[in-house]
């Protein structure tokens, strides 16, 4: 399993710094025969251009192909369905992050387990929040985390919490607790859950799925938040980071939904200090690796180029880069999102086609063999600062 040696990932004693995609919807495809051949496709492409983490969803709560369908009565199909995302992983050497669930209501998330508690257990909650802080709504993730982590999959026979492919758990996509903008109710749901998942898998890696939002706690940082909005989240990137049992950071990045859906520099300026407070963050207040697990610009804003897509993804790469030539917590970068052909109408604006646009396939597959040859020549001298001349002389030319 890759593992964490101070703010860097290590796999057998070498450094693991990672390229990475996201695509959250593998699970639902794999419920249907039409369409799991979907899923085999996205692993190959991924895997071509040397991609070695993918993100998603571990969780599809009520609803459409629902992986739980009531609190703890699962669909068994659609759990061989994951079983298969994870099985299809493993063959094409792709590791895996699994999101346990939801912030918002795609895919049921916390608002379905509000619901849940007033419908089955008789409660009267009236706030998706109440997830956060009631025993039954907490007991419900509980034993959700539970059953996923001890799955045995039918492909491998493989328990989840013993199978190296999983690089990570994330305990909620996109955490937020609006209702208590002072960031307790959040912060005491971090340290309580990510108590119960090491208890049960104390081997993986765990994150938290921040978006790196700085709260009250941290008002020097706020400058660096994309929005007053985003400082009263209830989340807070240093405090969130710092309960035990959590092994690195997360960060997303949207200045298209966050700052304006006019494209312009005005992005890549923000993404550069944005990338740059967490990353000096990660060294010198958290001791830990930051990994930015959701980068992206959408093709339905205004002004929106492939050319300026491939811009903003050439600088989240180059900064990766720089930290990872100074031995700093930059551990890697996951694209939002990775597409095969054929899925349009899960489209959300941020599909990426590799074999649609060869420039954007051919940036990526340059940072794949960068990191890769990084990871493999790396000696890791003095304080795991890379002073190998050879790793250094190795590399591509500069994006």
């Amino acid at each position: 399993m890759v593992a964490r040696k101070g703010n860097q990932f290590v796999l057998g004693g070498q450094p693991f710094y990672l390229n990475g995609f996201n695509t959250y919807w593998l699970m639902i495809l794999a419920a249907d025969n039409s369409t799991r051949g979907k899923v085999t496709e996205t692993f190959e492409y991924a895997s071509a251009v040397g991609l070695t983490v993918g993100r998603t969803w571990a969780f599809n709560d009520g609803g459409w192909r629902a992986l739980q369908k009531s609190p703890s009565l699962y669909d068994e199909d659609v759990f061989k369905a994951l079983d298969f995302v994870v099985s299809e992983a493993r063959r094409h050497r792709i590791r895996l992050i699994l999101s346990l669930i939801n912030n918002w209501e795609d895919f049921g998330g916390k608002a379905q387990y509000v619901k849940w508690g007033n419908e089955a257990a008789g409660l009267n909650l009236t706030s998706e929040d109440d997830f956060f802080t009631h025993p039954t709504l907490k007991d419900y993730y509980k034993a959700h985390v539970k059953t996923v982590l001890n799955r045995v999959n039918t492909f491998t026979n493989i328990t989840y919490k013993d199978d190296p492919t999983i690089f990570a758990w994330e305990l909620m996509n996109e955490a937020q607790c609006r209702a208590d903008p002072s960031g307790n109710s959040l912060q005491v749901w971090i340290e309580e859950m990510a108590f119960h998942v090491k208890t049960i898998d104390p081997n993986h890696l765990l994150e938290v799925g921040l978006e790196g939002f700085y709260g009250p706690l941290t008002p020097d940082r706020q400058q660096f938040n994309p929005n007053t909005f985003s400082g009263q989240a209830g989340t807070d990137f240093i405090r969130n980071h710092r309960a035990l049992g959590i092994d690195f950071a997360t960060v997303h990045m949207y200045p298209d939904t966050w700052i304006s859906t006019n494209v312009s520099n005005t992005y890549l300026q923000f993404v550069e200090s944005w990338m740059q407070s967490h990353i000096d963050d990660a060294d010198k207040m958290l001791g830990m690796p930051v990994v930015f697990t959701e980068f992206g610009v959408s093709e339905k804003d205004h002004n929106f180029s492939v050319k300026f897509r491939d811009s903003l993804i050439n600088t989240v790469y180059n900064n990766i880069m720089n930290s990872a030539m100074k031995g700093g917590s930059g551990g890697g970068c996951l694209l939002w999102q990775l597409f095969p052909e054929g899925v349009d109408y899960m489209n959300d604006g941020y599909s990426v086609v590799l074999t649609k646009y060869p420039s954007t396939s051919n940036i990526i597959s340059l940072q794949s063999k960068r990191i890769k040859i990084f990871n493999s020549k790396c000696s890791w001298i003095s304080h795991w600062i890379c002073r190998n001349k050879e790793c250094v002389d190795a590399l591509p030319e500069e994006l």
